[in-house]
């Protein structure tokens, strides 16, 4: 049913005449949208909440702004350093640069500290201890905060200063040398810097996929023409899909980010090269059995766009589970994610085949695929052609071994690669995870930097205090209780009553360590704790309210989140591809030692990522977000390249013994997938050049369980496993194979 459905297909889309049309179709699509819609990148949301409404710290920071409205605003710290140490012209020059941005404040720009009322001397001793550094703080408003104007405040800004100081203090990377420095970070300086980190990403990452794939495919086919199909596919759905993102963002029905442009960039050129490279293998082994090149790509649509379909509709509903996540990062992937796989898959079965259709067998040049009568034809015309080695449709010889052992040594590889992959996977055990955002900046970049000098040289607590809010605290005794108690902490440095009405009191406590850090998140419920003991103890009433805000409070909201929303969303996924493995396959045995494998793999590669993250990049700690999004990409993914395989086993068996049909299948599919296979990890790869920790994670994680997929599960544990269980891996179907098949023992 299914194929001859698909048969259809192909006359329809890459016929005679047909074909011309599905190619002028697509590019007047691509072309007009692009002419009509924004692209993508164009509606980037650059300050896109992370947390939902609901979350404490969000709620904790809308009720200081309701308890102090004077509250509002975002800092920008400025950082001000010289190496031998600041001097009395320094610190006149900073005043001035303080004077400068209060009669000339740049866009956004809310209040500066009244430096000017001090006289120099008084101003000395606002340094820190060694006299290196002092710190000016700005203060923006909210909304220009989260503006994607604001990097344009802040060039503005450095303007102002240089020209008051008479230097450049921001253009130096290196804070070694002498002279005076400055450097800014805070929440302003951090956004800016990743704005511009991910602004100049695009274009970087674009470039360096497409030429890797290019790369990759001339190298494993050898043929120029069709190294260029699968790039062509590839830019014509990318001109369909951003504009129809970009209409959408437009209109407020998604929202997208940087980092979500990034990945699905990768994404679309991973998977749209896979979907071109299945039809592809179909199309050239075609073209060995029949003259005519239509009636070969009937036949390759025939036997690809089955799995092709189900591989997309796998990768979309995985994807779109991500509408579960409370976290804004998960929960805006979804749609734009699930969208352009959709298209990408649409344009496999119906541009790919179309393309080929019109490029015949001379994409392959210079190994066409001839049938046997074509070459003997061309033979007798050139003699000289019969010496040299013609080519040919048969699996090369590692692939005929891999179908060779995995059915007649079955038990053997199953032991040793589950023994392997489980290995790989107890590093998973062992991984440590952080949600602090600055680290995963180049240690180059200036926010960075100026944290670095905050936290040598005033403490690490003091670029994020923690807000504590308290209501029904009203007498001046508790007030007073709540600071002592405070101060004992040994996670905290500092603690002053900022703010107080008759009924609410606001506390700023600076942290020992790092406002990002573990250890920061771990010292606010001792906090909370305490404010609320030290009320009691004091006779205040015990249902006071109390709010914390702050970046250790985000993070500790983010860690909560992240936490729930893997738990959701992991078992959702493999819910729904145990769904679609079954209706596709109807076989409850394949499906689950299917979704085993898949498993097995992803903690295979986690664990593995995490070990070269650990021990080789050197790094303490793995983004928290990686486990999660390295799970749906992982397991989708990998589902693609067992449903191609399988479903070519399956195929077999109608006119092979199972074992036959096994050997075959394995062999058949054997340079498609690892092609396809070192293409996808390749892409994911070029996420780990990028200057972004949190994506090279994410890029080497996704690499390497790809990499499993490719050279370990597919080729060895999956048709193992299947020849291991003979006909029970149909179950409950009822499928007779011809005489010889049977369970391999």
């Amino acid at each position: 049913m299914e194929e001859r459905i698909f048969s259809k297909w192909g006359q329809i889309v890459a016929g005679r005449v047909t074909k011309w049309t599905t190619v002028l179709v697509w590019v007047i699509v691509a072309a007009v949208l692009s002419v009509s819609a924004p692209s993508v990148n164009k509606e980037v949301n650059p300050n896109a909440g992370q947390l939902p409404v609901a979350a404490p710290s969000i709620q904790a920071t809308r009720q200081i702004e309701q308890a102090f409205p004077s509250q509002n605003g975002t800092p920008a710290l400025i950082v001000w350093y010289r190496a031998g140490g600041l001097t009395t012209s320094d610190m006149s020059r900073i005043q001035k640069a303080d004077v400068a941005l209060g009669q000339h404040p740049v866009a956004g720009q809310l209040s500066v500290p009244p430096l000017a009322n001090l006289p120099v001397s008084a101003l000395a001793g606002l340094r820190s201890k060694d006299g290196t550094t002092f710190v000016l703080p700005v203060t923006f408003t909210d909304s220009a905060a989260s503006s994607s104007q604001l990097p344009t405040s802040i060039a503005a800004l450095h303007q102002r200063i240089d020209a008051a100081v008479g230097g450049q203090p921001f253009a130096s990377s290196s804070l070694v040398g002498p002279g005076l420095h400055a450097r800014i970070t805070g929440p302003i300086g951090i956004t800016v810097d990743a704005l511009g980190l991910f602004g100049h990403l695009d274009i970087t990452l674009l470039a360096a996929t497409s030429l890797l794939v290019l790369i990759l495919l001339i190298l494993l086919y050898r043929s120029p023409l069709l190294a260029i199909v699968p790039l062509i596919c590839v830019g014509v759905a990318y001109s369909v899909i951003s504009p129809i993102l970009g209409w959408l963002a437009e209109r407020g029905v998604i929202v997208v980010d940087s980092q979500g442009v990034s990945i699905m960039t990768v994404l679309l050129f991973g998977a749209g090269t896979d979907y071109c490279l299945f039809m592809v293998a179909r199309y050239r082994e075609a073209l060995f059995i029949v003259e005519d090149r239509h009636q070969a790509i009937r036949g390759a649509v025939r036997g690809a766009s089955g799995a092709i379909a189900m591989s997309g509709l796998t990768v979309v509903l995985a994807l779109f589970t991500l509408i579960l996540a409370q976290s804004g990062a998960y929960h805006r992937f979804a749609a734009p994610f699930s969208v352009a796989v959709l298209i990408m898959a649409l344009a496999g079965i119906t541009f790919v085949p179309a393309l080929l259709a019109v490029l015949g067998r001379a994409a392959f040049f210079p190994f066409v695929p001839r049938t046997e009568e074509q070459w003997q034809a061309r033979v007798a015309r050139r003699p000289r052609l019969s010496r040299r080695s013609r080519a040919t449709g048969a699996p090369g010889g590692l692939s005929r071994w891999a179908g060779k052992v995995v059915t007649r040594r079955p038990w053997t590889v199953v032991m040793v690669t589950v023994i392997v992959l489980g290995a790989l996977g107890l590093g998973s055990l062992g991984i440590k995870t952080t949600y602090n955002l600055l680290s995963t900046f180049p240690s180059t970049m200036p926010s960075r930097q100026g944290f670095t000098l905050l936290a040598d040289h005033f403490g690490a607590g003091t670029l994020a205090p923690v807000q504590v809010l308290v209501k029904g605290a009203e007498n001046a005794g508790d007030r007073t209780a709540v600071t002592q108690s405070l101060r004992k902490l040994s996670s905290i440095s500092g603690a002053t009553l900022a703010k107080s009405t008759p009924t609410e009191a606001l506390w700023t406590v600076t942290l020992s360590s790092n406002p990002e850090s573990n250890a920061a998140m771990n010292a606010l419920p001792a906090i909370k704790r305490t404010v609320a003991s030290t009320l009691s103890k004091e006779g205040a009433p015990t249902t006071d309210t109390i709010w914390m805000a702050g970046q250790t409070a985000t993070q500790v909201d983010t860690k909560a989140y992240n936490d729930s929303d893997t738990a959701t969303v992991i078992p959702v996924v493999i819910l729904i591809i145990a769904v679609l493995l079954l209706l596709y396959l109807r076989s409850v045995v394949a499906t689950m030692y299917l979704l085993a494998t898949v498993l097995l793999s992803y903690f295979a590669a986690l664990g593995t990522g995490w070990l070269v993250i650990h021990y080789v990049l050197h790094t303490s700690a793995m983004q928290g977000a990686i486990p999660l999004y390295a799970f749906v990409f992982l397991v989708a993914l990998g589902e693609d390249y067992n449903i191609f395989m399988i479903s070519r086993i399956w195929q077999g068996t109608r006119t092979l013994p199972l074992r036959d049909a096994i050997a075959q299948g394995v062999s058949r599919t054997g340079s498609v997938i690892t092609s396809a296979g070192l293409i996808l990890a390749g892409t994911f790869a070029v996420l780990a050049s990028l200057p972004l920790q949190v994506l090279v994670q994410f890029g080497l994680v996704t690499a390497i369980g790809v990499l499993l997929d490719t050279f370990v599960v597919r080729p060895f544990l999956v048709p193992s496993v299947t020849s291991l269980l003979g006909q029970a891996a149909f179950w409950p179907r009822k499928v007779t194979t011809p005489e010889g098949s049977g369970p391999a023992v």
